[in-house]
């Protein structure tokens, strides 16, 4: 059976959201629907995102670098968010392994959500149904794309080529032949759940630090209060350069 993923590279990644933007933007207007944003620059912002970017640290100081793990629906091969669904609403699809769920069936019970041990699934509060990553489905089936963009929204949008897409069930694809040859992994096997989705893990990189490089340094310019400033007379970075 075809099973269509995302490989995302964790050396690569540089935390940019790129990836989530297109995707907003994509499924905003595609056949997901609206996907509901409120108070998105007041104190308690909420909506509806089908991808995410957690960054962290990891190492002690002062050698610690920063990771950015890109998260998804991760279309698993047993995903345990069909089965509990009491209306049918959420399903996977024989042809292409891609999970998805019927918005006109979905009573916003929440019980896949619970299901998931992912957290990848979330609760649209304007149209009470659940949501997630559907892979683009409306876009990787539009014959009237040409065949190059054919692809997620996500991986058309990423600037280092971080995000691949194919069938990771045929041998000869890229991105079964990057898990091959770079150590691709699923995420939390133990689950049992069998993610299509894998990850690329970062490669170490010995950091040379200098003691001095560890101590802030001031612009003695700034502390003695010489820095240059323009005379009010003078003409303006606006005057002089051609925009």
């Amino acid at each position: 059976m075809t099973q269509l993923a995302l490989v995302i590279d964790l050396n690569v990644c540089v935390g940019c959201h790129a990836c989530v933007t297109s995707c907003k933007q994509w499924n905003t207007s595609g056949a997901a629907g609206t996907l509901s944003d409120d108070r998105p620059y007041g104190a308690d912002p909420t909506g509806t995102f089908f991808n995410r970017v957690q960054t962290f640290e990891v190492g002690e100081y002062p050698k610690t670098e920063t990771v950015h793990f890109p998260k998804s629906c991760l279309h698993c091969e047993d995903p345990p968010c069909v089965p509990v669904c009491p209306t049918g609403a959420s399903y996977k699809r024989a042809e292409d392994g891609i999970v998805l769920v019927d918005y006109d069936k979905c009573i916003g019970c929440k019980y896949c959500s619970w299901a998931c041990p992912y957290g990848a699934r979330e609760l649209d509060e304007h149209q009470k149904v659940m949501k997630k990553c559907t892979l683009c489905v409306d876009r990787i089936t539009d014959a009237s794309l040409p065949q190059a963009e054919r692809k997620p929204a996500c991986v058309m949008a990423c600037p280092t080529s971080a995000r691949l897409f194919g069938d990771i069930h045929d041998p000869d694809s890229e991105v079964s032949r990057a898990i091959r040859e770079h150590g691709g992994y699923a995420l939390m096997p133990e689950w049992g759940t069998q993610p299509a989705n894998h990850y690329l893990p970062r490669r170490r990189t010995e950091l040379a630090i200098h003691p001095d490089e560890l101590d802030r340094q001031d612009n003695p310019l700034k502390v003695d209060g010489k820095l240059p400033r323009p005379a009010t007379s003078e003409p303006s970075l606006d005057d002089v350069t051609s925009w």
